[in-house]
């Protein structure tokens, strides 16, 4: 479950008052508004690499507010993937759980698990440079669900794939969320997304989030 009870972010011109929101634990939640809305800065601030001016972050019945990001329980896949240039992918999808000094057959077969339900087996041996947008993305997902996240953000993830790789990754989002329940927000301006994805709707708007009517 994701809920921020009356979050207040200010820089500069921009600000978002008292935002309130609520996610179900399980729910694809799927967060509209236009570029220069908010909808990044809210991912931020859940995951913790943005510290709102007031207000409480709750994650799962707990208040994570002034928690790390690592100790959030939050997958996060930015918009560009943000991969490791120097490293191969099965190091990639691993590295949470090395930071998290996991036993290391665990970690391997974690990875290989991963690999096969993305469909990325091949490319474990890889490094990123070559790697396809569709193909980068996959890899940002398994490095964002290594550790079994309670909650998965993903910022804009289909909005640089073309068709037939879009619609892949529109598939492969609808079988992690059946095979793994997290709860997740994912932040877009496309009404296409909404539509194929969200089991709920919101939308955001002059500093407002507001649920978004079909």
């Amino acid at each position: 479950m994701i809920v921020l009870d009356r979050i207040t972010i200010r820089q500069g011109a921009f600000r978002m008052q008292d935002i309130c929101m609520e996610v179900p634990r399980g729910e694809y939640a799927v967060l509209m508004g236009t570029t220069g809305s908010g909808k990044t800065t809210l991912l931020e601030v859940i995951c913790g690499l943005r510290r709102p001016d007031s207000g409480r972050v709750i994650l799962d019945g707990r208040d994570m507010t002034e928690a790390t990001p690592a100790g959030r329980d939050v997958g996060y896949v930015p918009q560009d993937g943000a991969l490791f240039k120097t490293m191969t992918v099965f190091e990639q999808i691993a590295f949470a759980l090395v930071v998290r000094r996991d036993d290391p057959a665990a970690i391997e077969a974690r990875v290989l698990e991963l690999a096969e339900l993305l469909g990325i087996g091949h490319l474990l041996d890889r490094a990123p440079a070559g790697l396809s947008g569709g193909e980068r993305q996959r890899v940002a997902l398994g490095r964002a669900l290594s550790f079994c996240p309670g909650i998965l953000l993903l910022d804009e993830p289909l909005s640089a794939l073309d068709d037939e790789p879009r619609a892949q990754i529109v598939a492969l989002l609808k079988q992690v969320g059946a095979r793994t329940g997290v709860t997740t927000l994912h932040v877009t301006h496309s009404k296409a997304d909404a539509e194929q994805l969200g089991t709920m709707r919101l939308g955001i708007a002059k500093g407002r989030v507001l649920p978004k009517e079909t």
